[in-house]
């Protein structure tokens, strides 16, 4: 008997049984194609200031994003999505606290990255993986400020329904009332003490006193907001003294400094802003020390990506790098009236802590502890007085014309 002939007696006599195979195999068929979306990798580089998150899938996932306070969190919800990944690309990085992950109802899956502060999130792309199988989620977040970060959840709350946001109208209020804003950034603290003098005086030390007295003098005008990247003796990363001017969405940055230098005959106060290329050599040498002050906390440091490197270089605008050396100038004229100054006093370099992209920055010497007469000077509150008095009028008169051009 041919086969074709069996076939054929099997299907008329078990007609049921072929409706079960078939059925079986449908049903089959469904499981294999309802299989969970599977995140094969999680990424994430950047600092304190700029992070990128990246996630691979292997095919196209379903995703969408929204914004949680209390604390700030960015939330990525996925369709039934399965987590491959490895939990030590999941540890704390620069602008993220923490990342978890699971399950939160029948069918969606959730991830959610709690950050150090208010963030914006500049991009959000599903892209197809250009020479690999799968798809990828590319999330770009930045540090901001707390009314940013208010806005985009009013934003949210009027596409979603959502009513935990304020009122736009309480957010217009507050950016009406916004003043000029201040951030003073004492260099160095905690285990990194920075500079050293012959008579033991320590830069941390000097950079609070300093700062704490300028903030008073800035305050008693009741012309600023000003904040402090540090009011205690404790150690800050360069890139979160950067996060915190940018969520008090500052005006200006003014970080300072007491270092030392190798010919101790030098002497005076010194303003610095922002170059990938130095001046000279003496503030390269600078730079590089102070660029590197995060190894002493123990952090290490690692290659930057250099694609996140690149963006942060791009985003020193023009117009505020204009305004960064017009403050510089400004100080500059002040000091010379009141405090000794060093040859060319104002230099540049490429200080890491003077790299936000949007804030005018600098960083001002008040003199050199290896020099004994800087030494003393720096220990004088009289003459930090007259010093801050200088910076001072300085504030006023960078204030008053950036204001009277529209902030």
């Amino acid at each position: 008997m041919r086969l074709a002939e069996v076939g054929r007696r099997v299907l008329s006599r078990f007609p049921l049984l072929v409706l079960l195979i078939a059925g079986l195999a449908t049903f089959g068929f469904a499981v294999a194609s309802a299989a969970p979306l599977e995140m094969t990798s999680y990424k994430m580089a950047g600092d304190a200031v700029r992070m990128r998150v990246v996630m691979n899938f292997d095919r196209e996932p379903e995703a969408k994003w929204l914004l949680l306070r209390g604390p700030h969190r960015l939330v990525i919800d996925l369709h039934d999505a399965k987590f491959s990944i490895d939990l030590k690309d999941l540890k704390a990085q620069g602008l993220i606290k923490s990342v978890r992950y699971g399950q939160i109802g029948e069918g969606i899956s959730r991830l959610i990255l709690t950050t150090k502060g208010p963030f914006t999130v500049e991009k959000f792309d599903i892209l197809k993986n250009e020479d690999a199988p799968g798809y990828r989620v590319v999330a770009d977040i930045t540090a901001g400020s707390e009314r940013q970060f208010e806005e985009a959840l009013a934003v949210q709350a009027q596409t979603t329904g959502s009513t935990v946001t304020p009122k736009t109208d309480r957010l217009e209020e507050k950016q009406a009332q916004k003043r000029f804003t201040v951030v003073i950034d004492p260099g160095h603290g905690g285990i990194d003490g920075g500079a050293e003098g012959q008579n033991g005086t320590v830069e941390k030390s000097i950079t609070l006193a300093f700062a704490l007295e300028l903030r008073a003098k800035l305050a008693t005008a009741g012309n600023y907001d000003v904040y402090m990247t540090r009011d205690k003796d404790e150690f800050l990363r360069l890139d979160d003294r950067v996060r915190i001017a940018r969520q008090h969405e500052a005006d200006l940055f003014i970080s300072i400094h007491a270092d030392t230098i190798r010919l101790k005959g030098i002497r005076g106060a010194t303003v610095y802003t922002v170059s990938e290329k130095a001046s000279d050599a003496d503030a390269q040498a600078l730079a590089d020390r102070e660029n590197l002050s995060d190894k002493l906390g123990g952090i290490e440091i690692e290659d930057e990506n250099h694609e996140v490197a690149d963006i942060l270089v791009d985003l020193i605008r023009r117009e505020t790098h204009g305004f960064s050396m017009k403050f510089a100038q400004s100080v500059v004229g002040e000091l010379s009236n009141t405090v000794g100054l060093i040859n060319n006093p104002h230099r540049f370099a490429g200080f890491r802590v003077l790299k936000a992209p949007d804030v005018p920055s600098v960083l001002i010497e008040l003199g050199y502890l290896s020099n004994p007469e800087d030494e003393e000077q720096l220990r004088d509150p009289d003459w930090r007085g007259k010093a801050a008095d200088s910076i001072s009028k300085a504030v006023a008169a960078f204030a008053a014309a950036k204001m009277a051009v529209g902030g």
